[in-house]
Order: C-alpha cells, then structure tokens, then sequence
C-alpha cells in the first residue's frame, strides 16, 4: 500500500511496553529512495531526545490511524546510540546502530533491504568465522563509504526543475509502506502555476539532484506535468492511478 510520509508525521510510536515519542521526519537514502528509518522525539521521558526507529522494528501493517507500533522495549530505545539528526549520518554510526538491535547490514546483498526486498529479520545469522583480511577490507569500506542518507525535513522544500522551467517544490513523499521503498515526491505547483494543483513526480524520473542549491532536476516538460492526473490528498493511491500518471509521461511503471 502507498502512505504519504506526511500523515505519518506527528505520528504515535508505541513500543511493547508504552510510549516512545512521535515521528518527527524520517531518513532516505538517496541512492535508493528507501526510507532507512523514522526520527521520533521521545519527549521528556528521554530527556528531549530524539531516536531513530528502523523500519525492520515496525509491525506490519501501519494501518490508516496515526499509531506506530514497533517490536521494541522503552529500555531498548533509552539504551540505544545517540545520534545527532541535526547531523550527517554516516555509516559508521549506522553500523553501530545496527549492530545494537542485531539487524542486518542492507547495504550488503544487492536488494532495497540486504538480500531481500523488504524490511525482514533474516530467520538465522550466519555462524561461520569472519577473516581477518575481510573484516579489514569490510571496515575500510565502511571508512570510506559517502554519506547517503537524507533528511526529508530537509529536502522537503527543493524547486523542482523541467526542461523549461521550476515547476514547484517537494511537499511530500509517497512511499510503499511494506518495503519502504519512496515511489513519488508529491510536489506543489502553485508558485509556478497560480491557481494550481499538487503532483507527483516519479523518483525513478529524477535526472539529478543538486544537494547545494536545494533542487531536483527532471527530464520533463512543463506542459507535460500540467496535462498530469492531479493528485488528491485524500484519495489513495492506487495502481489504476499509477497507470494513468505513467502514460501521461509515456514512462514505464516501476512495477514493469
């Protein structure tokens, strides 16, 4: 099912022993478009701090309410890596974070999630010795690695670029709520288009994204997106949609 991280956000998570906190944003990578966690404030009860919840710890489905439940204790969050969100996350600090909820590594496999394409604790942990020289060559990686993750708080806002002109700015994002994958940016189109309406862009039609000067290009025209199925918030997105929109760009589906 297709969620808008908007109607997450403020969002109650609920671990198996009471109230963490609610979500704030979430980070992305950017190579992928998959949500890599949700940033929850946690209130006063942790001292106004704000955790990362993983999508592997979030009980399936979300559901239509604004209630997160995860597999998690309040003990398990209050003793989790503090990681600044107003900061880069690096690998490294990824890898910490992993490695203290026993989840595994997604960026090793060649799936959205490790081996797989969803968000699941593997069944077994392999039990075999790791070697020296390839712990060596896994933490030399891992050193080197450039930073992925974005935060869509801040990418929230970007001008979004056609062939001919700003089309509008990232409002939202449309994400798969099984494999977290982001599917659409929702974009808003009013100050260029007085009068109009929100959009979306599909992410596997970004051309480029220019982290500095705040915008995504995409190799789309202007009359192109006026001439697109409008977006409805409080309408679902479903897959008769997603067709219609795919053949107003003359695009395949990613479902293809």
């Amino acid at each position: 099912m297709l969620n808008s991280l908007n109607h997450l956000n403020s969002a109650t998570v609920t671990a198996t022993d009471g109230l963490i906190g609610h979500v704030k944003s979430a980070f992305f990578d950017d190579q992928s478009w998959v949500i890599r966690y949700l940033v929850v404030d946690a209130g006063t009860w942790l001292a106004d701090r704000k955790v990362l919840i993983s999508p592997y710890a979030v009980k399936q489905p979300l559901g239509a309410d604004k209630n997160i439940e995860v597999s998690l204790t309040r003990e398990q969050v209050s003793q989790s890596p503090d990681i600044d969100t107003h900061q880069p996350v690096s690998r490294q600090h990824e890898r910490e974070y992993l490695g203290y909820y026993a989840y595994p590594e997604y960026w090793y496999g060649g799936g959205m999630w490790g081996a797989g394409g969803y968000p699941m604790l593997p069944i077994y942990l392999p039990t075999s010795e790791e070697t020296e020289a390839a712990k060596a060559t896994r933490e030399r990686d891992i050193e080197a690695a450039d930073v992925h993750l974005r935060s869509s708080a801040r990418v929230s806002g970007y001008d979004i670029e056609a062939t001919d002109g700003s089309i509008g700015h990232v409002k939202d994002f449309i994400f798969d709520d099984a494999s977290w994958a982001i599917r659409y940016l929702v974009i808003d189109t009013r100050n260029w288009w007085p009068g109009g309406r929100k959009v979306l862009i599909a992410t596997h039609w970004i051309e480029r994204i220019d982290w500095a000067a705040r915008s995504v290009e995409v190799k789309l025209a202007r009359e192109q997106v006026r001439n697109s199925p409008a977006y409805q918030e409080r309408i679902p997105v479903e897959r008769d949609y997603e067709q219609r929109l795919h053949a107003a760009y003359q695009r395949a589906g990613y479902w293809d």
